[in-house]
């Protein structure tokens, strides 16, 4: 997708993207679920039972989810997925989902972190370590219904993209296609982006929020901030839209 920033001579593009600014720039694949699965939920309602694991869907979910959705996100050059992300709704009680998944990943060969649980009464947080890659789960509650939010990332995939940020802290990944130069200026330092075919440029940087500032030829296109935390990595938005930065491992 390439958008025209506003403020710049004609000829000046601003390349934006899923994963931002990979060589063939792909888009994340947004893949949603079965639309509100009315048939397997009102079987649910009617017959209530014990949470069953559906096998017709990639990341663990029960059979009786109300809702689904489901991102898939790749880098250029790298066919696994770098990043898999479910969110779905539920009309079970909190507690029986928790169960449920507590029950069913280690069967899938995931295992959940010792002492990295965080556990409410309507409010869960866990992690797990799968063959892939690390795993979080959360779990809350919503108009009556649990909700799951499962995000699985690969850690070979994302080594390959060179996404894995240094130990500690976290990676940005950003360019920008223009006839001449921009500069990026972030924590106290200001970065030369080549224009033309340029490969992304990548920036490791502590955990924390940082305030951003891409100018081109003089022009102001983009102020924004972003938070990251450690190990994780972002794709930089530096459109002059309301469009924000994509969380890719």
């Amino acid at each position: 997708m390439v958008k025209r920033a506003s403020n710049i001579p004609t000829g000046w593009r601003l390349l934006v993207c899923g994963l931002l600014l990979l060589a063939s720039c792909p888009l994340p694949a947004h893949a949603e679920g079965a639309v509100p699965h009315m048939a397997r939920l009102y079987l649910a309602r009617l017959l209530p039972g014990p949470l069953k694991l559906d096998p017709d869907v990639d990341l663990p979910v029960p059979t009786r989810i109300s809702h689904t959705h489901f991102t898939t996100q790749y880098a250029d050059g790298v066919k696994a997925p770098i990043r898999r992300t479910l969110s779905a709704s539920i009309p079970a009680e909190f507690s029986d989902v928790l169960a449920f998944y507590r029950a069913e990943l280690p069967k899938l060969g995931w295992q959940e972190v010792a002492g990295g649980a965080v556990v409410a009464a309507e409010h869960a947080e866990l992690s797990f370590t799968s063959p892939d890659g690390p795993v979080t789960l959360e779990l809350g509650r919503a108009k009556d219904e649990t909700t799951i939010e499962l995000v699985q990332r690969n850690t070979q995939a994302a080594a390959k993209a060179n996404f894995l940020p240094m130990p500690g802290q976290a990676r940005l990944i950003f360019g920008y296609l223009v006839p001449d130069v921009a500069s990026l200026a972030i924590n106290d330092q200001t970065i030369k982006i080549a224009g033309g075919e340029n490969h992304p440029q990548m920036l490791d940087l502590p955990p924390g929020t940082y305030s951003y500032t891409l100018v081109v030829s003089g022009h102001r296109v983009r102020t924004d901030t972003i938070t990251v935390a450690a190990g994780e990595a972002w794709a930089l938005r530096l459109s002059d839209d309301e469009s924000k930065s994509d969380r890719v491992y």
